[in-house]
C-alpha cells in the first residue's frame, strides 16, 4: 500500500451547544472528496482528538469510515498507542497516523523500535507522524529508511518545518513501498517537485480542490504546479497564523460551511482579524485554484 495524492485531516464541526456537529462533518466529509481528496483522515491533530470523548471519537471514525466506505476511498485514523491501534476495525480503516513520541526524546533507535513494537499490534499499516518541532525528537534520513524497513510501517506525513538535508537525502533515494506525505501546508510544493507522493494538508479543508490539482500538475505540468505552488501558498500561511485548527474552523464558519467556529479548551478561537486576513487569502485565490 502506497498512499498517494492529497488526505484531509478533517476538523470536527462543533453545534453552537458545543456537541460535535455530525451532520455538518459528515458534509464537510463529502464536500472536499467531490473536490478531488484522495483519501480522509479522522482524529489527527486538526480533529482536535485529544479534546473529544471517547464516544466522541468512536462517533467520529464510525461516521468518516461510512463515507469512505460508500466513495471507496481510503481513511487514516489517528492512533499513536496500542490501545488505540488494537481498537481500530480494519474493515472501516485503511491505515494509523501515529506521532513520534513526544517530549521523552527516545533517541532514533528507541523511535524505531517503539514503531516496530506497534507495527506488530496494529490491525493497519502506520503511518509515521515525523513533526519534530512538536516532539523535540529529530529523525536523520538513516532512521527514517530504518522505519522504512520496519514490517507494518507504510509511510511518513514528513513536517520539519521546512526542506532540510535529510528531506533532500530521503527523496533522492525513496525507499520502495514507502509513502512520503508532506504535512507543513507552506512547503508541499517543494516535497511535491522533490518526488513526495501527496500530502495530509489541513489547508485542503478549506480549497481541496487547488491542492489535489496541484499535486497532479507535479506530475504532468511543473509550469502549471508552481503557479498554483504561488497561489496557494499565501492562504496557506494566514490559515497557519494562530494555532490549528483555529484559523481554518473561523474560514470554514464564515463560509457557512460548519454551523460554529469553536474549538475545545486548550486551543482558544482565532480572532477577527486573523480570520478576515485568511479569508481575503481565499478572495485573492484564481477561480480555477479556488475550485
Amino acid at each position: 500500500m502506497t498512499l498517494s495524492g492529497v488526505h484531509v485531516p478533517l476538523i470536527t464541526p462543533f453545534d453552537a451547544d458545543g456537541r460535535v456537529a455530525l451532520d455538518a462533518l459528515r458534509r464537510l466529509a463529502d464536500d472536499v472528496l467531490d473536490e478531488g481528496a484522495a483519501g480522509l483522515v479522522a482524529l489527527g491533530t486538526t480533529g482536535e482528538p485529544g479534546s473529544l470523548t471517547e464516544a466522541e471519537r468512536r462517533a467520529v471514525v464510525d461516521l468518516v469510515a461510512g463515507v469512505c466506505r460508500e466513495r471507496g476511498v481510503p481513511l487514516t485514523v489517528g492512533a499513536s498507542t496500542a490501545e488505540a491501534l488494537v481498537a481500530l476495525d480494519p474493515s472501516q480503516v485503511t491505515a494509523a497516523l501515529a506521532t513520534v513520541p513526544p517530549f521523552v526524546r527516545p533517541g532514533e533507535a528507541g523511535v524505531v523500535a517503539h514503531f516496530a513494537h506497534l507495527a506488530a499490534l496494529s490491525p493497519v499499516p502506520l503511518i509515521v507522524y515525523n513533526i519534530p518541532y512538536r516532539t523535540g525528537q529529530h529523525l536523520s534520513v538513516g532512521a527514517l529508511r530504518d522505519l522504512a524497513a520496519v514490517p507494518g510501517v507504510a509511510g511518513v506525513k514528513h513536517a520539519v518545518g521546512g526542506i532540510d538535508a535529510d528531506t533532500v537525502a530521503l527523496l533522492a533515494d525513496p525507499p520502495a513501498d514507502f509513502a512520503v506525505l508532506g504535512g507543513d501546508d507552506l512547503v508541499i510544493s517543494p516535497l511535491l517537485a522533490m518526488g513526495a507522493h501527496g500530502g495530509i494538508l489541513a489547508s485542503a479543508n478549506v480549497v481541496t480542490a487547488g491542492f489535489a490539482d496541484l499535486v497532479d500538475a507535479w506530475h504532468a505540468d511543473p509550469a502549471r504546479a508552481r503557479a498554483l505552488a504561488n497561489a496557494l501558498a499565501p492562504l496557506s500561511d494566514a490559515l497557519f497564523a494562530a494555532p490549528n485548527p483555529t484559523v481554518v474552523k473561523g474560514v470554514l464558519h464564515a463560509l457557512g460551511r460548519i454551523p460554529t467556529p469553536a474549538v475545545r479548551l486548550p486551543l482558544l478561537p482565532a480572532a477577527p482579524e486573523t480570520v478576515r486576513a485568511a479569508l481575503a487569502a481565499l478572495d485573492r485565490l484564481p477561480a480555477p485554484v479556488a475550485g
